[in-house]
């Protein structure tokens, strides 16, 4: 067996092999990328809390991560949490905004309304076994001509019944307008956990 001439050892260059580490970072970023956009267009999403309208569940200045996919592959429940794309006719903030968070009350085929802070579903008045404030604030509707949720959409309202602005000023939601379920807060690091 001959022996190996250490001149015979082929090095790369210094700028190939700095050539070679600058495509290989290049593509774990890119891939980072990808994936970071796919999770974000697809899966989960973060958002801001700006108002006080879901207290005591979600104060002002918290972050909430929303499943898309709990949407998209499962069911809506009364009680869920749900970020949604704003009706037109919202009109409640002195700033149009883009999306809004809010609790479901009524779900498709439920007729809807309230006596004093009582809120019927059905003739069957809602234990709300969630957070929430009194008093109701605005009706939702007379007993005598109830709100009928409409096949494929959700009556939304806040927490904080009297300083929410919702399903009571501006009406349904459509399944379409539905971006997720919000699953867990992620910020302040006081208040981390599942909603």
């Amino acid at each position: 067996m001959a022996a190996l001439d250490v001149d015979e050892i082929v090095t790369p260059a210094p700028g190939k092999k700095f050539h070679r580490h600058l495509i290989e970072w290049g593509l774990i970023v890119l891939v980072a990328l990808l994936v970071s956009v796919g999770l974000r267009t697809y899966a989960f999403q973060t958002f801001y809390i700006p108002s006080a309208s879901m207290n005591p569940t979600l104060l002002e200045g918290d972050r909430i991560v929303v499943d898309k996919l709990a949407v998209e592959f499962g069911t809506i429940n009364r009680g869920d949490i749900l970020v949604f794309k704003a009706p037109p006719t919202e009109n409640c903030s002195a700033t149009p905004v883009k999306d809004l968070v809010k609790r479901v009350i009524g779900l498709p085929g439920d007729r809807l309304y309230s006596i004093g802070d009582t809120i019927y579903v059905n003739g069957h008045a809602l234990t709300q076994a969630w957070p929430h404030m009194k008093p109701l604030g605005p009706e939702i509707a007379p007993q005598s001509n109830p709100v009928v949720v409409g096949a494929n959409d959700y009556f939304m309202m806040g927490d904080y019944h009297n300083d929410s602005c919702d399903s009571r000023m501006w009406g349904t939601i459509t399944h379409s307008d539905v971006i997720g379920k919000a699953f867990v807060r992620i910020w302040p690091l006081t208040r981390v956990g599942s909603i």
